[in-house]
């Protein structure tokens, strides 16, 4: 079978972590000499509570709710404003992604809850490493190279069987041309499909003929 990329392949396992009572000045000091955009908040077990931002920090360093100064009667807003700890400035709940989930199904996530990254927890809820956008967007941004050798390898030898050299893959700006011929016509709609499951290909074009018919 094609070996479905997880969180766990593209995630940052070592992360920078904050705790509840971390100092204001700390947080920004660490967002920026590690040139990262959030960073969790964990409990005393590991678990994370919390996510502070570099949005939350600018805004605290405004003196206001957000940089626009909308939402000035926002008590909650205020509040965070005058944060002086992660606690206090951290936004909570937090959501969290799981390592075996699929890419697509991280990149869902994070569109749907409006987050640039996700930390990741294990069985127990504890942290075990963080994926970004642009950690999930690496995957889909394969290299044409890359894109053959997977559909001739995974596609036509481990799946269909079909000897080398029978299938010519070309591959042009993720766009996949299959020329050649296959045992039989049921297998034409099942190499197309299983190239399209290959990330990084945006188009399938079969020139395949059967060798025999049904």
């Amino acid at each position: 079978m094609l070996h479905r990329r997880t969180v766990s392949d593209v995630m940052t396992e070592e992360v920078v972590t904050l705790r509840p009572d971390t100092p204001f000045h700390e947080i920004a000091a660490l967002l920026d000499a590690n040139d990262i955009a959030a960073a969790p908040v964990i409990d005393d077990e590991g678990a994370p509570i919390g996510v502070v931002s570099a949005s939350d920090v600018l805004r605290h360093e405004t003196g206001m709710p957000d940089p626009q100064g909308q939402d000035g009667n926002n008590e909650h807003a205020w509040g965070k404003a005058r944060a002086r700890t992660a606690g206090a400035l951290m936004s909570s709940p937090v959501f969290t992604a799981r390592a075996d989930w699929t890419i697509p199904q991280a990149a869902r996530e994070l569109r749907r809850r409006h987050v640039k990254q996700l930390p990741v927890v294990g069985d127990h809820g504890l942290l075990t490493g963080i994926v970004s956008r642009s950690d999930l967007l690496d995957v889909f941004i394969r290299s044409d190279v890359e894109i053959r050798g997977e559909v001739e390898r995974d596609v036509l030898g481990h799946i269909l069987g079909l000897e080398k050299g029978t299938v010519a893959v070309e591959v042009r700006d993720g766009a996949v041309t299959l020329r050649g011929h296959v045992p039989e016509p049921r297998l034409v709609p099942v190499a197309v499909g299983l190239c399209q499951g290959v990330y990084g290909v945006v188009a399938v074009d079969a020139q395949l003929a059967a060798v025999r018919a049904d």
